[in-house]
């Protein structure tokens, strides 16, 4: 048996993953155990989990990777700050303690949070790498071009290569500063949003706006090639030596300073939102076009955080030249403690690789799961009410609870491994409802109210409600799809002007658009989920239910979570957050709880406790 246990920390969403004998057992987030958005230290939940996941302690493990090198980061730190003295003089006095006291140091670190019968080799091995592997190594292609795109790991901020059988070879890169990451980062900024958390609120605010600052971001901001590759005028930019992502240049060529975050948006917020998702388009459709130029390969795959822009992914399938695409679904730097792992499997241990049908990500449900017997052991400590049913019986109740309008938490099985609900950690809603889609946002996520919600959908009947392939995939909610012309209600003149001068996105996003309003977004599209039986049967089965009842095969699906606070992981998360919302009913596993049947102020603490947080009324 050879256990390779893969660690991303310390930067953007701490993680774990365990491979035996070239098998995924299990990976997860440390934010799902310590409950805080996000986090980036040491991952040693992950890592508790992953190990009692295989049975396994630490003293068993073959090796330990790390997904990047600490020692080249530090290099790339220490030049740009000496580029840009005395300029970078408080940014770098924030920093380098940091590095001096702990990431100098990470050997002697990591080893010191196992105990002492760890005497598995530790490797660091490359950022890039290790977000090529997950990309490549999982994937259903035996041969692939391969595309990173991030913000930056040591130096590298997108590179391009080759994937075959059991090696990877990457070929081409871009250096920073030059990052196509943190251009969208920098707008994701100056839009108000916070930086590595809000970049999916700036792609879903795009579709209000026109791409009106689109030729002025290629003329003064990047300076894009007929091949893809780029490089950045850092006069406008404020990373490299200072606190903020934009600088005085920037804030004077789109008129003012940076929107403050929770104040209105404006026009020209959503204006600077779809020019840049524009600009990122057109870089993911000449890199595309270059890499396979170069490698004449009819398959691509992708990672890095920007790899989780669907819009972008969805317009290189549709437009690039590739047939195939397959996005690791944690594309971001968790992805890389998986990476990391299936590099020392393959690449180093030169072990084969077999190609699975589909995938080798086993859906992405990588992470803990609960037994029957544990939710009832936990739903009889708190004494409420719950009943217990049984396939096909719970998904006919369920099913039947969505079309009378309620809203669902569904925990069921293996948690995800990566930012998006896939069917075990969701809030579910009825698709056909025009009111669904403002209750979630406003009464259930805490959160803007213009931001859509995905579709989950069979697999089987994907193509009749999507301009989307029959033959093809999306299982991770990683590509956009419009809403097919037959499914979408036209507009009144009097809403068109509405939607054209109504400052108020709830109202414009809440006009019907389609006959699944709940998921269509002002542009026709929808963030799409396929689901098949093979990957995900009880949510499926679940679909295949509300299809029978109401003629629909698609439900919202969004993740169960609130505004600033991880997806759920244990029973006790999907309870306290079930309370403390408008959720009518909770789903763990086999047993449904009804908040009209639990005692009058049960859930007081919890909504009091959630309300002050988000100073709601």
């Amino acid at each position: 048996m050879t256990a390779i246990l893969g660690i991303s920390a310390f930067y953007h969403d701490s993680a774990a993953a365990l491979i035996v004998d070239g098998k995924v057992v299990a990976a997860a987030q440390e934010e799902r155990f310590s409950r805080i958005k996000h986090d980036a230290r040491f991952p040693e939940r992950a890592i508790a989990y992953c190990l009692r996941e295989a049975g396994l302690d630490a003293g068993q493990l073959n090796y330990v990777a790390f997904y990047e090198k600490p020692l080249t980061k530090f290099e790339r730190l220490l030049e740009t700050y000496l580029a840009f003295v005395p300029r970078g003089f408080r940014s770098f006095c924030m920093a380098i303690p940091l590095w001096l006291k702990d990431k100098l140091f990470m050997r002697k670190m990591i080893r010191d949070r196992f105990p002492p019968d760890l005497k598995a080799p530790l490797l660091f091995l490359d950022h890039h790498e290790s977000h090529a592997a997950s990309a490549f190594f999982p994937s259903p292609f035996e041969r692939a071009a391969i595309l990173t795109l991030d913000g930056v790991g040591e130096w590298s901020t997108t590179t391009w290569g080759t994937g075959e059988g059991n090696r990877i070879r990457l070929k081409e890169h871009i250096a920073f500063p030059h990052s196509l990451g943190l251009l969208y980062s920098a707008f994701t900024y100056y839009c108000g949003f916070k930086v590595n958390s809000g970049e999916y609120k700036l792609m879903g605010l795009a579709p209000f706006g026109q791409p009106i600052y689109r030729d002025t971001i290629l003329e003064r901001l990047i300076d894009l090639k007929a091949d893809g590759s780029f490089r950045l005028d850092m006069r406008y930019f404020n990373y490299c030596q200072g606190l903020t992502m934009t600088g005085r240049r920037f804030h004077q060529l789109f008129g003012g300073p940076p929107r403050q975050p929770e104040s209105p948006l404006v026009q020209r917020h959503m204006d600077l939102a779809a020019s840049i998702q524009a600009v990122t388009e057109e870089v993911f459709l000449r890199l595309g076009r270059h890499i396979h130029q170069q490698t004449g390969m009819k398959n691509l795959v992708l990672a890095g955080g920007v790899a989780l822009n669907c819009v972008a992914n969805a317009r290189l399938l549709g437009d690039g030249p590739f047939e195939q695409i397959w996005i690791q679904p944690a594309a971001g730097d968790a992805g890389g403690a998986l990476g990391s792992a299936l590099f020392v499997w393959h690449q180093l241990l030169e072990k084969e690789r077999q190609v699975q049908p589909g995938d080798s990500q086993q859906g992405s449900f990588l992470g803990p799961q609960f037994s029957d017997d544990e939710v009832q052991k936990f739903l009889q400590g708190k004494a409420v009410p719950y009943r217990r049913l049984e396939e096909p019986e719970l998904h006919n109740h369920v099913a039947g609870l969505l079309a009378d309008g309620k809203v669902i938490g569904w925990f069921q099985g293996r948690m995800e491994f990566g930012p998006r609900a896939l069917g075990a950690r969701s809030i579910l809603g009825d698709p056909r409802s025009t009111e669904m889609q403002s209750q979630m946002n406003l009464k259930i996520k805490f959160r803007e109210s213009f931001r859509p919600f995905a579709p989950a959908v069979m697999q089987e009947h994907a193509a009749d409600w999507f301009d989307f392939r029959p033959d093809q995939e999306s299982p991770y909610m990683l590509l956009i799809a419009g809403v097919r012309a037959d499914r979408r209600t036209a507009l009144s003149d009097e809403q068109t002007k509405s939607i054209k001068d109504d400052p108020d996105l709830c109202r414009r996003v809440n006009i019907p658009r389609s006959s699944v309003p709940a998921i269509t977004h002002v542009d026709y599209t929808a963030r799409l989920q396929t689901v098949d039986r093979q990957r995900n049967p009880r949510f499926h089965g679940l679909l295949q239910a509300f299809f029978e009842r109401t003629g629909c095969p698609i439900l919202v699906n969004t993740s169960f979570n609130i505004r600033g606070e991880p997806i759920v992981c244990e029973p006790e998360d999907a309870y306290r957050c079930f309370l403390a919302t408008d959720m009518d009913v909770l789903v763990l596993e086999n047993c449904v709880l009804d908040k009209r049947e639990l005692p009058p102020g049960a859930n007081a603490a919890e909504r009091e406790e959630y309300r002050a947080r988000f100073a709601l009324d």
